[in-house]
């Protein structure tokens, strides 16, 4: 089983467009949405019949008070500031859990936080498995690699041979969980000096993992010197280059009707991505 995962280092470079497109062309495939802390991939693939089940991580400090003796030590020895007035503020409680290790009372516990949840649903395109963290819940990384991990079984128990991972843009923790394993990455970058150096950044982390990264370049003809320079910085990384994707006003009309671009239109920018694709699948 192989595993596509396509990434980016800044947002907004077109790797959601590019997935769902993806999903609309390949055949016996799951798809999975890696970028849990703003998940958008369902409101291309409309999914259906979503099994909800929740994601239980970290923890927060909560003072019992009929055992506080109000000594005012757990307020104290916070960093966070997250106790005042022997009261608990769980958004700025860390879970740390020193509180509960220095509460002479032992009038401290340390419940376990639902962060969110996540979804198995039907598409049109096949499965998709993704996730919704809660406001201000943290371990982001740990849900994308239960979300990976579903949609793993759900290939082997439906026998498919493919799995394309919508990722999160950056280098940080979510992307090192949606990258591990992974058979190859793509990464969608723009001309601009911030996708540069950021698309810089994401091939160091690829070939740290020793992930194969290829590259494409998505509205490559608004700034074709930096373009250049993309290719060559591609190729100094030993990362190929193997697509240029003009800019087209048909791919905002596409999301705004909520469908893949393939679907949207079969011309210009959307042949561009189905030749993409062949690219791509002919590397398994």
């Amino acid at each position: 089983m192989k595993e596509l995962v396509v990434l980016s280092g800044k947002g907004g470079t077109g790797k959601t467009t590019v997935v769902a497109s993806f999903a609309a062309l390949a055949q016996d495939k799951v798809m999975v949405d890696c970028d849990v802390d703003a998940a958008d991939l369902h409101l291309l693939l409309q999914p259906t019949n979503s099994k909800a089940n929740e994601f239980w991580s970290g923890q927060t400090a909560c003072i019992d008070e009929q055992k506080c003796s109000q000594c005012g030590l757990c307020q104290d020895v916070c960093r966070f500031g997250a106790i005042t007035d022997l009261r608990v503020d769980p958004t700025s409680c860390e879970g740390c859990g020193f509180c509960f290790h220095v509460c002479p009372e032992a009038a401290i516990t340390m419940r376990p936080n639902l962060s969110g949840k996540w979804f198995i649903s039907d598409t049109r395109y096949g499965p998709l498995v993704h996730a919704r963290l809660g406001v201000a819940q943290e371990n982001s990384g740990k849900l994308v690699t239960l979300v990976r991990q579903e949609a793993k079984k759900i290939a082997e128990a439906q026998r498919f041979d493919l799995t394309l991972s919508d990722g999160p843009p950056g280098i940080g923790c979510p992307v090192i969980a949606s990258l591990s394993g992974a058979s190859l990455a793509l990464i969608v970058t723009e001309p601009s000096l911030s996708g540069i150096h950021d698309m810089d950044r994401v091939v160091a982390v690829c070939r740290h993992f020793r992930v194969p990264a290829v590259v494409c370049i998505n509205k490559y003809d608004i700034n074709e010197e930096n373009s250049l320079a993309i290719e060559e910085h591609s190729r100094q990384q030993g990362a190929e280059v193997v697509a240029r994707i003009a800019f087209d006003n048909v791919v905002t009309e596409a999301l705004s009707h909520g469908v893949p671009l393939v679907e949207y239109s079969t011309n210009g920018v959307s042949r561009q991505i189905q030749d993409l694709w062949q690219t791509i699948s002919s590397r398994w």
